[in-house]
């Protein structure tokens, strides 16, 4: 009895540890753009005020095309977060027609310390 109750606390803290691990390890970097009425209308204000609050890292900017371009770097959770964000919510004078990911790839380390916005093209 007492060789299961050590086996049990053991295995318990294996498995604690190893979710914490698990969860730092699960880093994602995305690139996105975002089509629609998202110029003039703060879209990149709101967008890094979203980023903040999740914690996020990368940038966005205007481009000449009238989207609104970008790159995210998070835990893989907020980083969908944000992904639905972008496609669904935005500013809230904005106007989504549609948002665009590529690159969606795991890191293990983030190339950037904050989320910036970037001078458009």
């Amino acid at each position: 009895m007492l060789r299961l109750l050590v086996l049990t606390a053991i295995t318990a803290a294996f498995r604690s540890n190893f979710s914490t691990v698990a969860t730092v390890m699960a880093t994602t970097a995305v690139d996105f753009e975002v089509f629609g009425r998202v110029q003039g209308v703060f879209f990149r204000k709101y967008t890094k005020e979203q980023a903040d609050k999740l914690g996020l890292r990368g940038w966005c900017k205007n481009t000449s095309q009238g989207t609104v371009l970008g790159h995210m770097q998070g835990p893989s959770d907020k980083v969908e977060t944000m992904m639905h964000w972008l496609k669904t919510t935005g500013s809230p004078s904005s106007q989504i027609e549609k948002a665009e990911f590529r690159n969606q790839t795991p890191i293990e380390k983030y190339t950037f310390q904050e989320f910036d916005i970037r001078r458009d093209d």
